[in-house]
């Protein structure tokens, strides 16, 4: 009997677990760290056996393969035991692909694929398809394989995910943008994440879709060294030769051979420049999927926002209050200042995966009147913008940056926590920390 051993015991490797044990395979779990109660349940309810607090050699090492969560890095000392015993490591999307005969719609992107991924799930559940959401976000992909197989599956992919997927393949790839993130993951290479990204379209036919927007320099320089053998579907923000999506004199026109559709771009839920780019991409997807235009138009002008995406908390003393903790990286963050029109406090800080905060050097200088560096260590911060903001102060709890940010804006300003690196010096993730935000924004 094959033997799986899943590394990680949290959403993806507990939903991983399952379907293996349900294939009838010798199926056993390991996590260094505690697993949480709900999918210590799952593996019991299911039969699986699984360790926490350590990685048993003699249990993990006699696998004939092995399911690796995304979180777990490639230099963790277990990963790098097994892969010198050769024994093949996989991702929870790859495993669970060849247990299902669904349409796979999969998204990626630097910045915007959740909003994107919520986005195109919206509009197919809408327009009647027995659709179910994956990967990044939503309930594991392989759990639902298992419990209850849905004809399209929409999935986000981080790049963390996408290297250790070999086989699966994209019905339709979604590709957002490409800037610079995770690099520390990466040996601090650009091309190697961007390799990366580039699996998305592996395996893909003439029969399947490629989505991309046309103006990224990396997409488009990627593009000119690979054969693509997938139908492109280009989109931009202007109407050129080719491009499948555009935006003409305020109507969002989505032109592909499989239907043409015109919405006024005012009448979108979503607004902003990257919220276009985001809605273009979910507007093409449900068109190759023939989801009827009145089902996508009700489902653009409808759809909720990403929670810690750009989320208005509140409006305290005439200072607007936005959530941005999403924001990981510092192309998500110059979005989130581009779109802001009012002066800025901005709170920054946490764990730096290798920043260059050069991107959003002009906008802060534009925009921002004051940074709240919150983080362990914010030396990196002060030495890049000394001398570019009138203020910079230090916070060392969310409790204490909402209040100084709050004692630094003046009436008509927005106090915007964007923060450009990853939550896990001072929180569990990046929603924790939204939600204390929230809270003592709340709370003033």
């Amino acid at each position: 009997m094959k033997r799986i051993v899943v590394i990680g015991g949290a959403e993806s490797g507990s939903g991983a677990a399952v379907l293996a044990r349900k294939q009838g395979f010798d199926v056993f779990l390991t996590d260094m760290a505690p697993i949480p109660q709900h999918y210590r349940k799952l593996l019991e309810d299911n039969g699986i056996v699984f360790e926490e607090g350590l990685h048993s050699p003699d249990l993990i090492l006699n696998a004939d393969e092995v399911i690796k969560s995304p979180g777990v890095p490639d230099k963790a000392p277990m990963i790098q035991a097994i892969k010198a015993k050769g024994i093949p490591i996989i991702s929870e999307i790859e495993f669970a692909g060849r247990y299902t005969k669904a349409k796979m719609i999969c998204i990626t992107g630097s910045n915007g694929k959740t909003t994107t991924t919520l986005l195109t799930y919206h509009i197919l559940k809408n327009g009647g398809l027995n659709v179910g959401l994956a990967g990044n976000v939503g309930q594991s992909f392989a759990l639902q394989v298992a419990q209850q197989d849905y004809d399209y599956y929409v999935i986000e992919l981080s790049s963390f995910q996408l290297d250790y997927m070999f086989n699966f393949k994209a019905d339709v790839a979604v590709m957002l943008n490409i800037t610079p993130d995770h690099l520390d993951r990466y040996h601090y290479n650009l091309q190697e994440y961007v390799d990366a990204k580039f699996r998305i379209i592996q395996n893909q036919s003439e029969q399947d879709a490629f989505i991309y927007w046309n103006d990224d320099p990396i997409i488009q320089q990627e593009i000119k060294k690979r054969k693509i053998r997938a139908r492109t579907y280009p989109f931009s923000l202007k109407k050129e030769a080719g491009i499948k999506a555009f935006i003409e004199d305020k109507i969002l026109v989505i032109n592909t051979p499989d239907q043409q559709f015109e919405m006024e771009q005012e009448a979108l839920a979503l607004q902003g420049t990257h919220n276009l780019y985001n809605t273009m991409a979910s507007a093409i997807s449900a068109n190759i999927a023939h989801i009827r235009k009145e089902e996508i138009r009700l489902a653009l002008s409808s759809f909720q926002g990403v929670e810690h995406r750009l989320e208005k908390v509140a409006s305290v003393a005439g200072v607007e209050y936005i959530n941005d903790s999403k924001a990981t990286n510092v192309n998500s963050c110059w979005y989130a200042l581009e779109s802001v029109k009012t002066p800025v406090v901005l709170i920054l800080g946490g764990t730096d995966k290798g920043n260059d905060y050069s991107e959003i050097e002009a906008l802060v200088r534009q925009k921002v009147k004051a940074i709240v560096c919150l983080g362990v260590d914010n030396t990196k911060l002060h030495e890049f913008f000394e001398g570019k903001v009138n203020e910079i102060r230090d916070a060392r709890s969310m409790k204490e940056a909402v209040n100084l940010a709050g004692s630094l804006a003046s009436k008509g300003d927005t106090v915007l926590l964007s923060p450009c690196c990853a939550s896990f010096d001072l929180f569990e993730n990046y929603e924790d920390r939204g939600r204390q935000f929230k809270d003592y924004v709340r709370n003033l």
